[in-house]
């Protein structure tokens, strides 16, 4: 008998989350929870919404795991935020690993990652927790990616490079091996990073260029 998972979120990331821990996880989504104010509907996916405040009562914390399924939402903070309640109610909080991700001996990611179809992640890279790939990017040997971090598809990390926490990285964005991102750092879709950023920066470009506006400062 599969074990069973308890899933944060309503809207698409956690309707993603579930089709994947499904059909590619030694785990069965039972249930979907979010605070009560903002429930909309009674199921998604043929499976109910349950209030955040009483999922605990009818989902016990011993006999499921958590998954907190949100997006960048205020530069991944929501999700942090959202990880840590999850926590406090007693979930052992699990990830997920794409069946169709290269991974080597050694690989290990930490807690509430989701990692999508296609991501190449090479020997020695450390991954944090709370970390999204979406689909098909290329993270280098020996690169750390930070906790809180959201890097979307078709990037390219080589060698080397750091990613602070709670950084967003666009759509095709490239770094050059062997630098560090700030913590908080917002890259736009294409940019390419050739040099170490400043922490909450927000760059844009080819080569990149720093914003005058600090990433928290933006509604995303």
């Amino acid at each position: 008998m599969k074990k069973k998972i308890v899933i944060f979120g309503a809207a698409e990331q956690a309707e993603v989350a579930e089709f994947l821990f499904r059909h590619d996880s030694d785990l069965e989504p039972v249930a979907f929870t979010v605070d009560k104010e903002f429930i909309r509907e009674e199921t998604l996916s043929g499976l109910p919404i349950i209030p955040f405040e009483e999922v605990h009562e009818r989902f016990s914390p011993d006999e499921h795991f958590g998954f907190v399924a949100l997006g960048y939402t205020q530069m991944n903070q929501l999700r942090a935020q959202k990880l840590l309640a999850m926590k406090d109610k007693g979930y052992e909080i699990t990830s997920y690993v794409s069946s169709k991700a290269v991974t080597w001996p050694g690989f290990q990611c930490g807690e509430n990652c989701l990692i999508l179809e296609g991501n190449n992640i090479q020997p020695f890279v450390k991954i944090g927790s709370n970390v999204t790939l979406w689909s098909y990017n290329h993270i280098g040997h020996h690169s750390i990616v930070g906790d809180n971090v959201f890097i979307t598809s078709h990037v390219v990390v080589s060698g080397g490079v750091e990613i602070g926490n709670n950084s967003f990285i666009g759509v095709n964005a490239t770094f050059r091996d062997h630098i560090q991102l700030g913590e908080f750092s917002l890259v736009a879709a294409g940019t390419l990073i050739n040099k170490s950023t400043d922490a909450y920066g927000v760059y844009m470009g080819v080569p990149g260029k720093k914003n005058d506006k600090k990433s928290t400062d933006l509604k995303i």
